[in-house]
């Protein structure tokens, strides 16, 4: 990044791994107590939501700016230092309308702090399962905007910017919405940047359960195409207005995939369509969204599209994809017993504190308040992987 200012940021490990060897343009360094007089001492009435890593808090800075400031929860350890340190580093580097900048950051001697612009319209999230639900502000056109976004900004991550970088946690909450309802991408902090030639990393598990691919959640086998998928869910969940899984009555967990499936297969593609919409949408867009998420979807990860291809089909263009590889159909996933069974539908999310989680398990449910976004964590036990390849000539990362 730039210079380092010693009045926050003295931490040397931390400034070492955040700077490295990108130009400061639109950020700066905030003091702690910037940050603490922004947000009114933290206050309760300045939180908007709290997650696994911390809280968030609205602030206004002294010259008006208002801003969303991540609070990271104290831990002197070398893992939370490395996330902290990547998320910052992502954020300096990335430059995308559709991706959410940093604006600052703090680090002192027991604070971890990361300042980005608000976002007046909050998550997707919010929108669609949380406060403003009931009033469905989002209509057909701003979702399909929504969807055309994000994937441009999935699209910048995976294969514009150098290092590429896999975002690992896509979701609706992670989806932010500024005044003009324009989608931003947000929360790095379990992305990975991946070097030229490599095809996958193997890595602890972090994420959300129900936009988890299934390579991802099973055996740790992170790459781009585990965004892909992810990506996947949240299409569907845009058309439907339903989370990634629902509880059913009995205390049954059922997949969105697994409730879309039949839809999908019997072409009754209006029946998809979130009800709040009242039949207000458009068949054809419709059809390319359903055809891009039933791609995305598939459980090997070498049929899936990458996102240039996605963008291509939400946009209608032609693509070079065979008339068969473009035929609806879906492919539902379950996640399996041991894991459905630790889910808690709190908002779709599950946490994870890694001092307390060592064995790789899933954490408790902490997503309760989350409306902001960049919330819900989890680890998920290792499985060896039966179908691994070997002497295919590509590099695989273990990290």
């Amino acid at each position: 990044m730039g210079a380092v200012a010693s009045s926050c940021c003295c931490n040397e490990k931390v400034d070492q791994v955040c700077v490295s060897g990108v130009v400061n343009s639109t950020w700066r360094i905030f003091t702690y107590k910037e940050l603490y007089s922004a947000t009114n001492g933290f206050s309760e009435g300045n939180l908007l939501g709290e997650g696994g890593f911390g809280s968030v808090y609205w602030g206004k800075t002294s010259d008006g700016l208002q801003i969303a400031v991540k609070k990271l929860k104290a831990a002197n350890n070398s893992k939370a230092e490395m996330e902290f340190a990547v998320e910052v580093e992502v954020l300096a580097r990335v430059r995308h309308k559709n991706l959410l900048g940093l604006r600052g950051y703090c680090a002192g001697s027991e604070q971890r702090l990361i300042v980005y612009d608000y976002m007046p319209n909050l998550s997707l999230l919010s929108h669609l399962h949380g406060q403003f639900a009931s009033e469905v502000r989002l209509d057909w056109k701003k979702r399909v905007n929504v969807m055309l976004g994000s994937a441009e900004g999935l699209v910048y991550l995976h294969h514009e910017v150098s290092p590429h970088i896999i975002h690992r946690d896509i979701k609706a909450s992670n989806v932010l919405l500024d005044s003009d309802f324009e989608p931003l991408v947000a929360d790095f902090g379990f992305a990975k940047l991946i070097p030229d030639g490599v095809s996958h990393m193997t890595t602890r598990v972090k994420g959300t359960l129900g936009y988890l691919a299934p390579e991802y959640a099973m055996w740790g086998k992170v790459s781009g195409s585990c965004d892909v998928y992810s990506f996947g869910i949240l299409l569907l969940e845009l058309i439907s207005g339903r989370k990634p899984i629902e509880k059913l009555p009995g205390g049954i967990k059922r997949t969105i995939t697994e409730w879309a499936e039949p839809i999908i297969a019997s072409g009754r593609l209006g029946d998809l369509v979130d009800p709040r919409l009242r039949g207000e949408y458009d068949p054809v867009q419709l059809r390319r969204v359903v055809e891009a998420a039933a791609l995305c979807v598939q459980g090997e990860p070498e049929r899936r599209p990458d996102m240039r291809e996605v963008v291509a089909i939400l946009r209608g263009e032609d693509t070079t994809m065979t008339a068969e590889a473009k035929m609806l159909r879906i492919e539902s996933v379950s996640y399996g017993e041991h894991l459905m069974n630790k889910y808690d539908d709190g908002g779709g999310d599950n946490g994870d504190d890694d001092d307390n989680n060592d064995d790789g398990e899933m954490g408790d449910d902490v997503e309760s308040k989350s409306m902001y976004g960049v919330f819900g964590v989890m680890d998920v036990q290792k499985m060896r992987d039966p179908y691994m390849r070997h002497g295919d000539g590509r590099r695989v990362m273990h990290g």
